[in-house]
């Protein structure tokens, strides 16, 4: 694989104890290279002797590149195309937010802009969703945790970061010990992002699931769930076969008890494939037992490659009356960002020359927005 990242925490700290080198060190050693990220291992100050040469020899500050950056129409919304050592390429997409338009309490919530950074775990993936563009590359390979913590490092100089969404390229629970690697990293020194403040989703890796509480309490978790039925979601996320609905909702009921926190559920809306009033009962019926926010999102075309067509807005609507009427279920309709530049949800797949400009995208509910 060549050089390592020195955000690959686990390798290099392996490294330093071999060397019999303080760890300490590590934090300074990466607050330095997020500073400079074109430096030289000697410009480091105070380092130990011994750190130096086995930094030059095994490790780079960053092993990715930025290559190119998409701008929305809007200037909302902002698509990175990151170059990895073997040549690959990762999408991760900023998306913009004013604190203000968002409510708490029925009321505008202080504040002024904050950003969020959506994040890709893998190079395209093996879930196969089938309204998903990432599926349709197959699955390529796994990050590192550091690869996955250098788009954070590259995104921070367009933005100032304070969330973070596993919700790019990849199913994070496949990549699972990277994902806690770099969860770990990055609510560390030097970045110190609250563990609240970043959500990790997946299609509903039971196994995975069972673990995420106790290897990283404090975070939040959201999941694909978009069909209340397993025949449907079977249709429509082949994966489902491996992870049957009702030990999905076990492993739901057993991480809300243990974590006490509310879980995100997402919910594509298809049109005639799971928007009909009688899903939106079957829906409330399994998950009035548990703390939940339902995030209905309205179906983005991925071109060609679509065999669904987007809800209409009534049935949308119609949806989430009866959630919350019907059910007492929070139900939010999720506002997109980056259409016009495939930077929305279901949109991300590496095109380098895909530089499409069709309309101003609209504001989407932050994370913060739900109050969790």
């Amino acid at each position: 694989m060549g050089y390592r990242s020195i955000f690959d925490g686990g390798i290099l700290r392996t490294e330093f104890e071999k060397a019999g080198i303080n760890t300490h060190f590590i934090h300074t050693i990466w607050k330095f290279a997020i500073e400079n990220p074109n430096c030289e291992w000697n410009e480091i100050p105070s380092l130990p002797s011994a750190a130096y040469p086995l930094l030059r020899s095994k490790f780079k500050p960053l092993t990715s590149t930025f290559h190119s950056a998409i701008q929305s129409n809007d200037n909302v919304t902002t698509k990175l195309l990151v170059k990895l050592q073997n040549g690959s390429f990762v999408e991760a997409v900023i998306m913009r937010y004013d604190t203000r338009l968002g409510k708490y309490c029925g009321k505008p919530r202080p504040g002024g802009p904050r950003s969020t950074l959506c994040i890709s775990s893998q190079v395209g993936c093996k879930m196969g969703c089938k309204f998903c563009a990432t599926g349709t590359m197959g699955f390529k390979s796994n990050l590192s945790s550091g690869e996955i913590v250098e788009q954070l490092v590259h995104a921070s100089r367009l933005s100032n970061i304070r969330n973070v969404v596993f919700m790019g390229m990849g199913e994070p629970l496949n990549n699972y010990a990277s994902l806690v690697e770099a969860v770990r990293i990055m609510t560390g020194l030097p970045f110190q992002l609250s563990p609240k403040r970043i959500t990790v989703s997946t299609v509903g890796i039971v196994h995975a699931i069972n673990k995420l509480h106790s290897d990283l309490p404090g975070l939040n978790l959201a999941v694909s769930l978009h069909a209340p039925v397993q025949d449907v979601r079977c249709q429509i996320m082949p994966a489902a076969r491996a992870f049957p609905l009702e030990k999905l909702m076990g492993a739901l009921q057993a991480y809300q008890k243990n974590s006490l926190q509310k879980i995100f559920i997402e919910y594509i809306m298809l049109d005639k494939v799971n928007d009909e009033e009688q899903h939106a009962h079957q829906l409330g019926k399994l998950l009035e037992t548990f703390q939940v926010v339902v995030n209905l999102i309205p179906f983005n075309s991925i071109g060609t490659l679509s065999q669904f067509n987007t809800s209409s807005e009534e049935k949308v609507s119609s949806f989430q009356k009866i959630l919350r009427g019907t059910y007492n279920i929070r139900t939010t309709v999720r506002k997109q960002m980056g259409q016009d530049i495939m930077g929305a949800c279901g949109q991300l797949v590496v095109n380098q020359t895909d530089k499409r400009s069709v309309e101003n995208t609209s504001r989407m509910t932050d994370i913060e927005d739900f109050g969790l």
